[in-house]
C-alpha cells in the first residue's frame, strides 16, 4: 500500500528513485495518490517523469500533474504547458496551466498570453490576467490588459478597474467627525424623508435598515401609479448610497404586495417590490451581497388559499405568503471587509463580537409584531440581528422610513446610536412613546427635531440641538 510516508521517503534518497518508482504506476487510483501527495519536490527533480500523465483520460490527474510541474518554477516545460492551457478540454486544468507559467514569470510566454486573453472561458482569462500581472511594468502588458476595462464579463470589468483605474486610498476618516459623532446621534427628525436627507452629510451613516411602505397597501402610502413609488424609493435610496459610509451596508426589508381587486369582476395585483427595486440599487452602485428569507408563522398572514383548499382546481392555487424578503447590499468599493473592520480600535472589536447561538442559514423564522397604530411593525429581534450582525458598537444605524421606531431601540439596546426621520406625526408619538420606556434606564438623550430645526443644525448652528 502507498502512504505519505513511503512518498516522503522515496523524496529524500534521490531523484531517481521518486523517478522510477512514478513511472511504474498504471493505477489511475495510485497515481493520484502519489500526485496529491508529492508535496514540495527536489530542487533538481526531473518533471519528464509526470508528462505522460498530461495524456490521463481523468481530469484530476491532469490537474494534477500541471500543478506539480508547477511547483518547480523551470520554464523549460514552458511549450508544454502552453499546450496545456490551450488545448486541454477541462476549464479547470486550463486555468492551472495558466497558473503554472504564471509561477515561471517567463516573458517568453507574455505573447501567447496575451493571445489567450482573447478567450471566450471568463474563469480561464481571469487566471490569464494575473499571470499578466506579473509583467504589468511591460508597456505592452499593460495596453493590453486596459483594453479588457470594458470586457463584456462583470469580474474581468472588476480586476482591470482595481488594477489599472482605482486610485489607492487614504487610512479612512469621517469626513465631518463633528457632525456624524455629535448631531445625528439618537436623533428623530419628523418630515418627509428626502427633504431631510438634503442636510445630511456625505459617508455619515454605517448602517441602514429599513423596510419602505408598501405600494398602496396601507392608507398611509398611496401613491399614484406603481411606477412612481418605484421612483420614489429609488431617488431614496440613491441619498442613502451618499450619505452610506464607504462599504458599509444597507439591508431592505421588502416583499411582493397584493393589491385587492375592486370587485368580483376585477382580479387582485400583485407587484414584486424586491425584484422590481433590485436592479435600480445595482445601477446605483449598491452590490447585491445576500438574500435572507423572514419567515412568519402561517396562522399570521392573510389566507389566500381558502377557496383553493374547497374545490383543488388547477391555476387558482395561490399560497399563503408567509415570507418577505431581507435584501443585504453593500455601498461599492474595492476594499475588503478588513479594511471596514480596522477602522475600529481592538476594544470596540472585542465588544462588538456577536455572543452565543446565532442563526447560520439565510432563513429566519420571526413572529411578527403586531400593533394597534402601526399596521406593519418591525419585530424587534429582526432589528436587533440587523444590528449586531452588520454594525459595531458606537456605529450609527439609519432608518428613513422608521415607523415605529423599533430600529432605534435596537440601537439603543445594543450600544449603537440612530438616526431616525419619519413623516406621519402618529408615528413620531409612538416612537416618543417606546423610546422613551427604553430610556429609563439608559442615560442617554434622544432629540426630536423638525425639518427646519435639523437643517438649522447641519447647517452650522448647533444652539439648536436641544431637542
Amino acid at each position: 500500500m502507498i502512504t505519505r510516508e513511503y512518498i516522503n521517503d522515496l523524496k529524500a534518497k534521490n531523484n531517481g528513485e521518486l523517478n522510477s518508482f512514478i513511472n511504474e504506476q498504471k493505477d489511475n487510483s495510485s497515481i493520484q495518490f502519489i500526485l496529491e501527495n508529492l508535496g514540495r519536490l527536489p530542487l533538481d527533480f526531473d518533471g519528464h517523469c509526470l508528462i505522460p500523465f498530461l495524456m490521463n483520460k481523468h481530469d484530476n490527474i491532469r490537474y494534477l500533474t500541471v500543478k506539480n510541474i508547477g511547483k518547480l518554477c523551470n520554464d523549460k516545460y514552458l511549450e508544454l504547458i502552453l499546450k496545456v492551457a490551450k488545448e486541454d478540454q477541462s476549464s479547470f486544468v486550463r486555468r492551472e496551466a495558466i497558473s503554472t507559467i504564471g509561477r515561471m514569470k517567463s516573458e517568453k510566454a507574455i505573447p501567447f498570453l496575451i493571445e489567450m486573453l482573447k478567450g471566450t472561458d471568463p474563469k480561464v482569462v481571469l487566471q490569464v490576467i494575473r499571470a499578466l500581472l506579473v509583467f504589468k511594468s511591460n508597456s505592452i502588458v499593460q495596453e493590453e490588459l486596459k483594453k479588457l476595462a470594458n470586457h463584456s464579463n462583470e469580474m474581468i470589468q472588476y480586476v482591470i478597474q482595481k488594477q489599472f483605474y482605482t486610485k489607492k486610498s487614504i487610512k479612512y476618516l469621517d469626513k465631518n467627525p463633528v457632525i456624524n459623532s455629535e448631531f445625528m446621534k439618537n436623533v428623530v427628525v419628523y418630515g418627509d424623508v428626502l427633504e431631510t436627507l438634503k442636510y445630511v452629510p456625505d459617508e455619515s451613516i454605517n448602517l441602514t435598515f429599513t423596510s419602505p411602505p408598501y405600494y398602496n397597501a396601507r392608507d398611509y402610502s398611496i401613491y399614484p401609479s406603481y411606477k412612481e413609488y418605484i421612483l420614489f424609493l429609488a431617488a431614496v435610496f440613491k441619498e442613502i448610497y451618499r450619505v452610506t459610509k464607504e462599504g458599509r451596508f444597507f439591508i431592505l426589508n421588502t416583499s411582493p404586495v397584493i393589491i385587492p381587486r375592486v370587485s368580483r369582476q376585477h382580479s387582485s395585483k400583485r407587484y414584486p417590490i424586491p425584484f422590481d427595486i433590485h436592479y435600480y440599487l445595482i445601477k446605483m452602485g449598491w452590490e447585491f451581497i445576500d438574500d435572507i428569507i423572514w419567515v412568519k408563522p402561517e396562522a399570521s398572514v392573510k389566507n389566500r388559499i381558502a377557496g383553493f383548499s374547497q374545490h383543488r382546481k388547477p391555476l387558482a392555487y395561490k399560497p399563503n405568503q408567509v415570507t418577505e424578503y431581507v435584501m443585504v447590499y453593500r455601498k461599492k468599493t474595492d476594499k475588503l471587509l478588513d479594511w471596514n473592520i480596522r477602522q475600529y480600535d481592538w476594544e470596540i472589536i472585542k465588544k462588538s463580537k456577536v455572543q452565543g447561538e446565532y442563526e447560520t442559514t439565510n432563513v429566519w423564522r420571526i413572529d411578527p409584531t403586531f400593533d394597534k397604530v402601526h399596521s406593519a411593525v418591525f419585530p424587534i429581534e429582526l432589528c436587533s440581528r440587523i444590528v449586531k450582525f452588520y454594525s459595531y458598537v458606537g456605529d450609527l444605524v439609519f432608518d428613513p422610513f422608521a415607523g415605529s421606531g423599533t430600529l432605534g431601540r435596537a440601537a439603543l439596546n445594543l450600544e449603537r446610536y440612530f438616526f431616525l426621520t419619519e413623516k406621519e406625526e402618529k408615528y413620531i408619538e409612538k416612537i416618543k412613546h417606546e423610546i422613551n420606556k427604553e430610556t429609563l434606564f439608559i442615560n442617554k438623550k434622544i432629540y426630536f427635531l423638525d425639518i427646519l430645526k435639523f437643517k438649522k443644525l447641519m447647517e452650522g448652528n448647533p444652539h439648536d440641538f436641544n431637542g
